[in-house]
């Protein structure tokens, strides 16, 4: 079986936008889900509804695929289904790592929608000795002092990173030095990188300020709207123009 190492997705080279790149997740999911249920084909506008976007912008989207859909009928949901998953690398094996068996990492290590998409969690490491040879979901936790010869002996080019912030520069300078090439950070700290290395990160802390602030400004609109509108102060006619509204020019 090919491995993530060896065989990348062909996305950059094909020039598909990178806004692009980051919906066809979200209309793998929408198209999964009706697969799931045998809907046989679908339109633009109920997977895009879906999805969570507008239509034009899927259409437009699906068009960097080269699947434009068949007018009256819309689109074959499981050739939609290989097509996107080829697309996005997941009709292969990829080997993931992940560093740092916390609470969060050991979540991530229970998930399980890991293998349904194309990744196999090769193998847990942890820095705590205590750690090593525990079980976690099924997978024995190695040590840090193993990272390399791991990286090397599964073909790893995902790591994922759950340390503390203070670790985890280290950590993906290891990753980068052994070969991974991809690396998801969960550690709430920016990592460094060369040129070459992608690097997505997920800071569930930002997410929450982020709706903390649209919260605020749902909350202030809803104040605004329940304070009755000022009333205009009186003027004395004497103040005003001839139109009632400009104050009148004063004689010399």
């Amino acid at each position: 079986m090919a491995t993530g190492r060896t065989h990348r997705p062909a996305t950059r080279s094909r020039g598909i936008p990178e806004a692009t790149v980051a919906r066809l997740p979200l209309y793998l999911r929408a198209l999964t889900a009706l697969s799931e249920r045998s809907v046989p084909t679908v339109s633009s506008e109920e997977l895009a509804a879906a999805a969570g976007v507008n239509s034009a912008k899927l259409r437009k989207d699906f068009s960097y695929l080269g699947s434009y859909g068949t007018r009256g009928v819309g689109y074959d949901v499981e050739y939609l289904v290989y097509q996107i998953s080829r697309e996005l690398g997941l009709t292969q094996d990829w080997p993931v790592v992940i560093v740092g068996i916390g609470n969060l990492g050991a979540a991530l290590a229970n998930y399980g929608g890991f293998a349904s998409r194309g990744f196999r969690v090769a193998a847990l490491i942890d820095a705590d000795p205590a750690m090593a040879g525990k079980p976690v979901a099924g997978i024995p936790v190695q040590h840090t002092d193993d990272l390399e010869k791991i990286i090397t002996d599964n073909g790893v080019s995902i790591g994922v990173i759950a340390t503390p912030a203070g670790a985890a520069q280290q950590v993906c300078d290891r990753l980068v030095a052994a070969g991974v090439t991809s690396i998801l950070n969960f550690a709430p700290t920016v990592l460094t990188v060369p040129d070459g290395v992608d690097v997505r990160k997920v800071d569930l802390s930002i997410e929450l300020q982020i709706l903390a602030f649209h919260e605020q400004r749902k909350a202030g609109e809803e104040h605004e709207a329940t304070v009755p509108p000022v009333a205009a102060a009186h003027q004395d006619p004497t103040e005003q123009g001839p139109d009632g509204d400009v104050p009148a020019v004063m004689p010399a």
